[in-house]
């Protein structure tokens, strides 16, 4: 099971600057379009890097002199910000950006791990196609539940496990799957909820599963053939 993949979700249609674009007309791209930051690119569309809102209100910060410290690289880089009268000065560089065949679940990861809110989308020639910010993340969380109840049908229980959707019935209500019937193995059960919990749009896995055979802790020949129930509990995360 894969996640979506950026492209899918992404905007392709991007403002993006140049290098030598002023500091005011990138403000204004920015209150004007109602957007918190733009790629900077070269000539051949590669983007160097991102000027956000956060770049430009360094510019409240009035250095306290002429030259920038040398004593202090942190003091220094916000003595460059605060002067910065461009996009190369102002940008921040390099830029975090994923490829077009990046899952979104990776994307998710990236920008919590470097702390941004968006990233830009480049080709296999590293030339900028497009954009993937948080919204565009949580719009997946929006996607109507009888899509996600057809995509664990058919993905997860007939493609991915090769069981009949027919002995189960899955109920998606707000994203939270109910998920009820039978499996032939108790390991199973935690390989199905794990599956349907990577399913896009996915909030939460609840709901009844019994197994016809216990593998979880003997060899199948000593186990009788009876019925186990998991109730609940494999659905709490």
């Amino acid at each position: 099971m894969r996640h979506r993949r950026v492209d899918s979700v992404m905007t392709a249609d991007v403002l993006t600057v140049r290098p030598r674009t002023g500091f005011k007309h990138i403000a204004t791209l920015l209150s004007t379009h109602d957007i918190s930051a733009v790629p900077v690119i070269d000539g051949e569309h590669r983007v160097l890097g991102v000027v956000s809102e956060a770049d430009l209100v360094a510019k409240y910060e009035s250095p306290s002199m002429d030259q920038p410290p040398l004593w202090s690289a942190a003091r220094r880089d916000a003595w460059l910000k605060a002067t910065a009268t461009t996009a190369e000065d102002l940008m921040t560089s390099p830029a975090i950006t994923v490829g077009v065949d990046t899952d979104i679940a990776k994307a998710a990861r990236l920008m919590t791990d470097h702390r941004v809110k968006r990233l830009p989308v480049v080709d296999a020639d590293d030339r900028l196609v497009g954009i993937v910010s948080r919204h565009d993340l949580v719009r997946v969380f929006v996607r109507p539940d009888n899509e996600i109840a057809a995509e664990i049908r058919e993905d997860v229980l007939l493609r991915a496990l090769c069981v009949a959707p027919s002995d189960f019935e899955v109920d998606v209500h707000d994203g939270v799957v109910a998920l009820h019937g039978q499996m032939e193995r108790r390991s199973m059960v935690a390989v199905t909820v794990a599956l349907c919990r990577h399913v896009d749009g996915v909030i939460d896995v609840t709901g009844d599963l019994t197994f016809t055979l216990d593998d979880s802790t003997v060899d199948d020949a000593t186990v009788p053939q009876n019925v186990g129930i998991l109730h609940g509990m494999w659905g709490q995360h």
